[in-house]
């Protein structure tokens, strides 16, 4: 098998990451040596290669269901918000710029170049190369400029399959809509649809779907059902509200509660899905400080805005309620911006421009953000474990080295002066922990006796389970999304897509024509 294909989706959040995915462990396991390529990804769920650079999350899972270490070839522009109107740009895996969309609009033609020579690169070392899109290719207002859906199909000529969710409902029109919306030569290379996420008896849709084959002349390779349980590393934020609910019961002494704040501009939120993974463990996301109560540990994860983000913290009793739980010695968790809110001083003049802001003041340091952004993948220790990890981060935390006096915004065992503990890159004091490291949680032993300690400092009878592997929990689910596409869709046709490009003399429909 040679060639190339293209999941494009009718919206945001339809399937495309997970089909994409779903497509290339299917493939791999043939034998076939196959890559994921996405050429502009809009996400703050970030990922640091080998060789420091930073791609979408989304390519790096799809990367590893192809049994590939992810390359900055997989994801070469990420956009990564830090507000409504501005992104950071990174091309390659490095920062390029930060713009506004009119100021992106000028980069499009120099962007498309290194996307298509990208492609090629990935193209002439594997034998199938699986694209994603973004957003939906209907997008008519943005396709003068387009680099990640049509816009890409037409460059490299990729048959295109868009991908429903039929969960949402509307998918018929969902599907035949954004055909029609298509120019003439957009649609001819578009060669059928995946309906996604599938609830029901088979037989009740399937007048529908030869319905759609004669409107529009086009294949259905396939209907995935739904399937319980599968959460993978996503790229929006807006998916949280699709995340699977926790458990009912969190009231036992042996259950663990974890509260993670939902930041406006929250990052690398797939830091906490290798504890939800955990026997006895519920996380969940929250907003408002009465939803932090009843938590045996409280989690601020990233952030692209770590200013904003703490600006609302404060609007919204959050960061009261934070700084109420590290009087009471009830155990807290930052990551990376999270940890720089819980210093006592950020000095911005890159991120924000906010100059000198003053922080949680719940560890003795203090942030200065830097022009160049930091890009590394760590390897340090904890509770005598080896951790492996990745760093993405303006902010650069210094940690003060003098002792703490008591009494302290932080309670703790003991009276006297307290120095605060060295933790991975960061530091502990009392109930509060903080480190810039992304995946820290990933790593099995050091999750176990991170969570132990949580518990014996919350007062909980909770124990870690002792052979959960994160790892393992991602493989099968990557096996999950393989076999999906093996009993679901039309490999058959779909490898011949694949193999032979969209077929000739597909139907244009109105008004597309």
């Amino acid at each position: 098998m040679k060639g190339a294909l293209l999941v494009a989706g009718t919206t945001s959040d339809a399937g495309k990451s997970v089909v994409t995915a779903g497509i290339c462990r299917w493939l791999a396991r043939r034998g076939v040596r196959v890559a994921p390529f996405k050429a502009q990804n809009m996400s703050l769920n970030s990922f640091v290669t080998g060789d420091g650079a930073e791609i979408g999350r989304a390519q790096a899972v799809q990367a590893a269901a192809c049994g590939l270490e992810p390359t900055a070839d997989m994801n070469p522009i990420l956009l990564k918000p830090g507000s409504d109107r501005r992104s950071q740009v990174v091309v390659l895996g490095r920062p390029m710029a930060d713009v506004d969309a009119m100021e992106y609009g000028a980069l499009k033609d120099r962007l498309r170049a290194v996307a298509v020579e990208s492609l090629d690169r990935l193209r002439s070392r594997y034998d199938v190369v699986v694209c994603e899109g973004a957003g939906s290719p209907a997008e008519i207002n943005l396709r003068p400029g387009d680099i990640a859906n049509m816009g890409l199909a037409q460059a490299a000529r990729l048959p295109v399959i868009v991908v429903g969710d039929i969960d949402r409902g509307g998918v018929f029109a969902s599907m035949y809509g954004t055909l029609a919306l298509l120019d003439a030569a957009d649609q001819a290379l578009v060669a059928g649809f995946v309906v996604n996420k599938f609830r029901g008896a088979r037989e009740l849709l399937e007048p529908g779907l030869d319905m759609l084959r004669g409107l529009t002349g086009r294949e259905v390779y396939g209907v995935l059902p739904w399937l319980d349980g599968l959460w993978m590393d996503v790229e929006d934020s807006l998916a949280l509200d699709n995340r699977p609910p926790a458990a009912a019961s969190a009231s036992g002494r042996g259950t663990l509660r974890v509260a993670v704040v939902r930041l406006p501009r929250i990052s690398n939120f797939t830091d906490v899905d290798a504890l939800a993974s955990e026997p006895g463990v519920v996380v969940r996301f929250v907003t408002s400080a009465a939803e932090l109560d009843d938590a045996d540990l409280v989690i601020l994860p990233g952030s692209r805005a770590t200013v904003s983000d703490l600006a609302w913290l404060r609007s919204t009793g959050l960061a009261d309620a934070v700084r109420e739980r590290a009087v009471k010695g009830r155990p807290i968790l930052g990551v990376c911006g999270g940890y720089q809110m819980l210093a006592r001083t950020i000095r911005d003049d890159v991120e924000s421009a906010a100059g000198l802001v003053e922080g949680l003041g719940l560890l003795p340091a203090s942030v200065e953000f830097a022009s160049e952004k930091t890009l590394s993948r760590p390897v340090g220790e904890a509770y005598g474990c080896r951790v492996s990890a990745y760093e993405i981060h303006h902010g650069t935390v210094t940690v003060d080295p003098t002792p703490t006096p008591t009494p302290t915004p932080v309670a703790f065992a003991g009276n006297g002066e307290r120095r605060a503990e060295p933790f991975l890159d960061g530091c502990r004091l009392g109930p509060v922990w903080g480190t810039t490291w992304h995946g820290a949680l990933e790593n099995d032993a050091f999750r176990r006796a991170f969570l132990a300690d949580v518990a014996t400092v919350a007062g909980r009878d909770f124990a870690p389970a002792p052979d959960t592997s994160f790892s393992a929990l991602r493989e099968a689910r990557l096996d999950a999304l393989g076999d999906l596409v093996e009993r679901h869709m039309d490999t058959g046709a779909l490898a011949r897509l694949i193999d032979g490009g969209a077929p000739d003399g597909l139907r244009t429909l109105p008004p597309g024509a």
